[in-house]
Formats: C-alpha cells, sequence, structure tokens
C-alpha cells in the first residue's frame, strides 16, 4: 500500500516537472535564447514584423 502512494507519487512529480520543463522550453525559444534547430521562434518573429510593416488597420 505505501509502496504503490511512493509509486504514484513519483509519477506525479515526474509529470509535473516534465510539464514544467516543456512550459520554460517555450519561454526560451520565444524570446530566442534556445533554438530547436528548426527556427519556429525566427519565424514568428518574422511574420510579426512584417506586420507591423504592412500597417493593417
Amino acid at each position: 500500500m505505501v509502496i504503490k502512494r511512493i509509486a504514484t507519487l513519483w509519477e506525479s512529480l515526474v509529470i509535473f516537472f516534465a510539464g514544467l520543463w516543456l512550459v520554460v522550453r517555450i519561454i526560451l525559444e520565444y524570446f530566442g535564447f534556445i533554438s530547436d534547430g528548426n527556427d519556429r521562434t525566427t519565424g514568428i518573429k518574422d511574420l510579426r514584423e512584417e506586420y507591423k510593416k504592412a500597417n493593417y488597420k
């Protein structure tokens, strides 16, 4: 019984920290501190700059 609770707690912590790492990585990619190699972040920034230049109203 106790071992099952410890296993459940451990699995919950693993999932929590995996989700936390995912959020941190997304934030770091968004601001350009890290890159996943696909340059998705720079693509988003380029689109944002083009949108500003086009001056849509």
